[in-house]
């Protein structure tokens, strides 16, 4: 498992580093270094290209001149463009010890490799006047382009603020940054590497979550097992959108749970009669015991906005003890008729929304929620008792504790469907006796898998949810691979 941390704090670590004693000036030297080392690499590939370092006139700025006077003294050809006006202390020291070519203006010429050292973690607003001018000749210019530290113009949540660097590949100093991994940043950043320059961190950052810590909640079955072993799962549906629930159930019978029961309401009974023959089918009424007595259920794909459905959920939250998964219009259901409900339930709840239900929910502006997705989630998750599954492109997961970021993902999962999917699973998953967090750590991490299956097999704009279903399998199996 890995941490990544927001900006803030990487400056308390960042500060912590020099309070112990080591320099700024040293630790600008070793992030010069690591730089240096990437760059150098790039240009092996380029056979005997040049580089340039568009450098501001801050510490990132710092960096990248102590990256272009290593790499000078070695002998490579480099150049150092700077329009900067004012300097940090560190970054003039070491702007003086470098006696390369430094341009004042955007150049004609195209370099194999330019090194985006404009800003660093510190920027706030869009980039404007001149700096946007460099952004944008950055992107346009044809060459290799390297990060230092994150690509200018990202927030800390991950967005682009305005004109940003596309990079190729981002060299990030002391420990990998949120904004890297979220939104925007999962586009701009590149190839993310780490370098280590002596700035420690802890294990306070948003979890990332990796193949082995997967694979460690599907070990291998005992032989004297049988479906009771392995839990029951009930997907609770209703309304006029039948294929969410069957895209639910369907993922549901993927993942490893013993039962998979399919409740419908009347008016769907007749259309989901041999949709799917390996789960349970039960046309219900009311919440009987049958139904509560499931070890996890999912409710709220394609059922619709009612006050039915907000006192069949109210219901849940008071009489079911299990784990309860709320997805779609039952999100949308509580937005409407109010989230009070949420504040005492006798089971666990995780909640589904992407970014504009939980617009909704919140009532922030989904661009408040996008600036700080782990803050927003985190706020909800520790104010209701619930565990939070933010989803987006990298979906968060919250429980007021602890935090994750799901690195796996496909644009293939764009399409309408993937959330039902991935209900479905996630209630299957609890199912099987996973707590909650990490239920919904390893729900996300398959879904994200099976679409980045379905892409390379089918491309990113063919697959709809049916292929995904038919991947979580090969999703399973490659992490053992």
């Amino acid at each position: 498992m890995k941490y990544a941390y927001s900006n803030e704090q990487m400056r308390r670590f960042d500060e912590a580093a020099i309070a112990a004693g080591t320099p700024s000036l040293t630790l600008m030297e070793r992030a010069g270094e690591a730089l240096a080392r990437a760059v150098k690499e790039a240009l092996a590939r380029t056979e005997g290209g040049d580089a340039l370092f568009v450098c501001g006139g801050g510490n990132n700025g710092g960096d990248g001149f102590v990256a272009a006077r290593i790499l000078h003294e070695a002998g490579e050809d480099v150049a150092a463009l700077c329009i900067a006006e004012k300097f940090s202390k560190d970054c003039e020291a070491v702007k003086a010890k470098y006696r390369g070519e430094v341009l004042g203006r955007m150049p004609r010429r195209r370099y194999a490799v330019v090194v985006d050292c404009l800003f660093g973690t510190g920027l706030s607003r869009p980039a404007e006047g001149e700096n946007a001018a460099l952004i944008g000749w950055m992107n346009a210019c044809g060459a290799y382009v390297i990060a230092c530290d994150i690509p200018s113009g990202l927030s800390s949540g991950g967005i682009a603020l305005g004109p940003c660097v596309c990079a190729d590949e981002t060299v990030t100093m002391g420990q990998l940054k949120e904004c890297l991994i979220l939104s925007d940043g999962a586009d701009n950043a590149g190839k993310v590497t780490v370098a280590d320059i002596g700035i420690a961190g802890d294990e306070s950052g948003a979890e990332i979550w990796e193949d082995a810590d997967v694979k460690t909640f599907f070990p291998k079955r005992r032989s004297n097992t049988h479906k009771g072993t392995y839990g029951s799962a009930c997907i609770l549906a209703g309304g006029a959108y039948s294929g969410a629930s069957f895209l639910a159930a369907g993922a549901c019978l993927k993942s490893g749970a013993g039962y998979t029961k399919l409740c419908v309401t009347g008016e769907l009974y007749p259309h989901a009669i041999g949709k799917l023959p390996a789960a349970i089918l039960r046309e219900v009424k009311a919440l009987d015991g049958d139904i509560l007595a499931s070890d996890a259920i999912a409710v709220g794909m394609g059922s619709g906005v009612s006050e039915r459905l907000y006192v069949y959920i109210a219901e849940l939250l008071t009489n079911y003890t299990g784990t309860l998964v709320l997805d779609a219009d039952a999100l949308n259901t509580i937005s409407a008729y109010g989230t009070e409900l949420l504040a005492k339930h006798a089971c666990r709840v995780i909640l589904t929304p992407h970014p504009k239900e939980f617009s909704r929910l919140t009532e922030r502006p989904v661009k408040e929620i996008l600036s700080d997705p782990v803050g927003a989630a985190q706020a909800f998750a520790r104010r209701y008792g619930v565990t939070v599954l933010l989803k987006n492109n990298r979906s968060v997961i919250a429980d007021g504790t602890r935090v994750a970021i799901n690195p796996t993902g496909s644009p293939a999962l764009a399409k309408g469907g993937s959330g039902d999917v991935l209900s479905g699973l996630l209630a299957g998953t609890c199912a099987r006796g996973i707590a909650p967090f990490e239920a919904a750590c390893v729900a996300s991490y398959l879904l994200g898998r099976a679409g980045e299956i379905a892409a390379e097999e089918m491309g990113e704009y063919a697959p709809d949810p049916s292929d995904i279903i038919v991947r979580l399998a090969k999703a399973q199996c490659s992490l053992w691979c």
